[in-house]
């Protein structure tokens, strides 16, 4: 793969976040002109302590000068403090990022089952398990994660009992060890599973598709009148060069753990980044609403050039181009 190609992609992903960094900035402030007076409305502050807390929040400047302390805090790894709770920022994303990582994490290793499914359903088509499979993934991907969800929580929780309703660990709970690790897991399972079922009928409709447009390349041909067996050409011919679309898929839904699940988060009650991101939007706070916007988007951009590289190296003829 050459340097070059590398290059090009860097310097790609380094231009878009620096325009994400300016129209994040702006953004927020063209919606909400005042977020400290919508934030503490109908609590009779005077408003000389409005003033302070503008002056706190780097509010009370022009645009321009806002835009520079804006730029100036993010060189030192400063996202500003929350105007709910008055925290850090990086504080606040740094304790819910690893529960959205190990929810989202997890959740898409269980979903890249459907990589194996749609690679046999491809590799059969038009079988019943092709059939089958299809029908299966195409009923998850056209179910919205929040029904999902709460048909779930209603049923296993709810009614049945067997998981817990919502949090990462019993409330209270003092566990550590092996004990805290299987307690987490217990509430995890639940949300996990909402998620990968979510996204598992999308792993599967994009494999497949992979797969059968490999079947009739000349390649295959090739391979089977040379005598290689069935299997063998599908695990050493077809799956190698239909993995290109599939890489490119998981790169960017990895990057999107950075996102959270919003819908999925709130509805298990689950600390992470979805969570953060629909109490914020609530407020609206918008120090966490520009942090959290920026961290998502620099994940989805990281994880895009990624993709871009791994392709490069899967595919010769890209780097080449």
């Amino acid at each position: 793969m050459r340097a070059g190609f590398v290059i090009r992609k860097c310097i790609g992903a380094i231009s878009t976040l620096a325009f994400v960094v300016v129209f994040n900035f702006f953004l927020f402030r063209i919606v909400n002109r005042d977020p400290v007076n919508s934030m503490f409305r109908g609590r009779n502050l005077k408003p000389e302590k409005l003033a302070e807390l503008r002056r706190k929040f780097n509010l009370d400047g022009s645009k321009w000068d806002q835009f520079v302390a804006y730029l100036r805090q993010l060189l030192h790894g400063d996202l500003g403090y929350s105007l709910k709770g008055f925290r850090p920022v990086a504080t606040v994303i740094g304790e819910t990022l690893w529960p959205t990582v190990l929810l989202v994490g997890t959740s898409t290793f269980l979903a890249m089952i459907g990589i194996t499914i749609g690679y046999r359903a491809g590799w059969r088509r038009g079988s019943k398990f092709d059939t089958t499979a299809t029908s299966l993934s195409m009923l998850t991907y056209s179910m919205p994660e929040f029904w999902i969800g709460m048909v779930f929580l209603g049923l296993f929780s709810a009614k049945l009992g067997w998981f817990p309703v919502g949090g990462l660990e019993d409330p209270g709970s003092h566990a550590t060890g092996l004990t805290k690790w299987l307690d987490q897991l217990h509430h995890m399972l639940l949300p996990a599973t909402v998620l990968g079922l979510a996204y598992v009928g999308e792993y599967m409709i994009v494999a497949r598709s992979a797969m059968i447009e490999t079947l009739n390349e000349d390649y295959l041909q090739l391979a089977r009148a040379k005598g290689m067996r069935d299997d063998e050409v599908r695990r050493r011919h077809a799956v190698p060069n239909a993995r290109l679309p599939v890489v490119s898929l998981s790169a960017i839904n990895f990057g999107f753990i950075f996102g959270g699940a919003i819908a999925v988060e709130s509805i298990f009650s689950w600390p992470g980044i979805g969570q953060a991101t629909y109490l914020a939007v609530r407020g609206p706070d918008l120090p966490m609403l520009q942090g959290l916007f920026l961290l998502i988007s620099a994940g989805v951009i990281l994880a895009n050039l990624v993709a871009d590289v791994l392709y490069g190296k899967l595919d010769p003829r890209v780097a080449g181009r």
